[in-house]
């Protein structure tokens, strides 16, 4: 006689799921329809229908480190076509959030990025940051701000060093706290890999997983959700270009002062304000745009399939939040310098406050996608389980 196989359900992590948008995971029923349609799911390997079972039984150690979890695009294909309406998008991306919060370096960080009722600590931990800096310089008096230069200048509000040190450190802080979750996720990922072990350097995959990342050729696969590839890859590219611009005006302010480089040509070294023909004004605007038009295509598409793929859960909204935050402060902290109105230092002081929150919460918040939906994908090139 065999022996029995017990199986000892979470009840807790099955709650939490259920309180992180996956309030629909009851509803299924196993017809594998989900599996069925996904265009993104490996032949050998298919997702989600094992997801959704092992959900319905609380088996936490099995998803919390599972690729296919993070290999899920959330195309919503799944969600559309369901006929029980179970929504396994939806549940996936609970899933995922899970699994960040398991993983995390330092869980409070992730609590307060994923739980509504700390929405007022994620915002109120970069506001008082930026206002003891203020106060220190005292700078927290406006007037006296604006009496030091005959036009507005935001390093007269918060100096270019004082938000160098704050941003090196809080870049070294999220740099960790990816690095550990990846090491922790990758671990977790071979624990429960058993016998499918790839063999070799995972190194070796790198470059072939971020190349379909900078393309977004799995997005190309979604149906019901097929414009979040544009949106996406507007987002990702503006970020991108909005890094250079930052790593630009570094250049031209420490090049200026610590070099002796005057300006020459169209490139203005030295302090800002810039005029508007600088190359990197030029980019900036132009990653603006960009950033604009991407994020109000994945709003739209989200609003327009709400009704096939779900409205999504306080974990999507509060980062876009954040990124409504970052675009729309700093375009209006942009216009108003231009035409000298003195609240564009306040408004400043709030995209500094967002800037801070999307890159301190990155590992920790939907941009955490970012990190651990790569390392799943050179675990499935490094495995073989995202053959066809």
């Amino acid at each position: 006689m065999s022996d029995a196989t017990v199986i000892k359900p979470d009840l807790q992590f099955v709650s939490e799921i259920i309180k992180g948008g996956g309030e629909s995971l009851k509803k299924c029923y196993q017809c594998a329809t989900c599996s069925v349609v996904c265009n993104v799911t490996p032949e050998g390997n298919p997702f989600p229908r094992k997801e959704m079972v092992l959900a319905q039984w609380g088996q936490k150690d099995k998803l919390i480190t599972s690729p296919d979890v993070w290999l899920c695009h959330q195309c919503s294909d799944c969600t559309a076509y369901c006929p029980r309406g179970a929504k396994p998008g939806e549940v996936l991306n609970a899933i995922r959030k899970q699994s960040i919060k398991e993983v995390a370096m330092i869980p409070l960080f992730a609590k307060i990025a994923t739980d509504p009722k700390l929405i007022w600590l994620l915002f109120a931990i970069p506001m008082a940051l930026f206002y003891i800096v203020l106060t220190v310089l005292g700078n927290t008096n406006i007037d006296v701000v604006r009496a030091k230069s005959s036009h507005m200048a935001y390093h007269n509000f918060m100096p270019v060093p004082a938000i160098d040190v704050i941003f090196i450190l809080t870049a070294a802080f999220a740099a960790t706290s990816a690095f550990v979750g990846i090491k922790r996720l990758w671990a977790g990922m071979q624990a429960n890999a058993g016998t499918a072990q790839g063999s070799g350097s995972p190194f070796g995959h790198i470059l072939p997983a971020v190349t379909t990342i900078l393309a977004h050729k799995k997005f190309a696969d979604c149906n019901v959700s097929r414009l979040r590839q544009w949106g996406h890859l507007l987002l990702f590219y503006a970020f991108a270009g909005l890094a250079i611009v930052t790593t630009w005006a570094i250049v031209y302010l420490y090049g200026h002062e610590f070099l002796g480089i005057k300006a020459f040509g169209p490139f203005n070294f030295g302090e800002a304000p810039y005029p508007m023909t600088d190359p990197m004004k030029m980019l900036a605007l132009a990653s603006s745009v960009a950033f604009a038009i991407g994020f109000t295509i994945i709003l739209l598409n989200r609003l327009g399939n709400a009704g096939k793929a779900g409205m999504g859960s306080y974990f999507d909204w509060i980062f876009l939040l954040i990124v409504i935050g970052v675009g729309a402060t700093g375009m209006l902290s942009w216009g108003l310098r231009l035409a000298d109105v003195t609240m564009g230092y306040w408004v400043y002081y709030f995209h500094l406050v967002f800037v801070w929150s999307l890159f301190a919460y990155a590992p920790y918040s939907k941009f955490a996608h970012l990190f651990y939906r790569t390392t799943a994908m050179v675990f499935a090139k490094y495995t073989g389980r995202d053959k066809k």
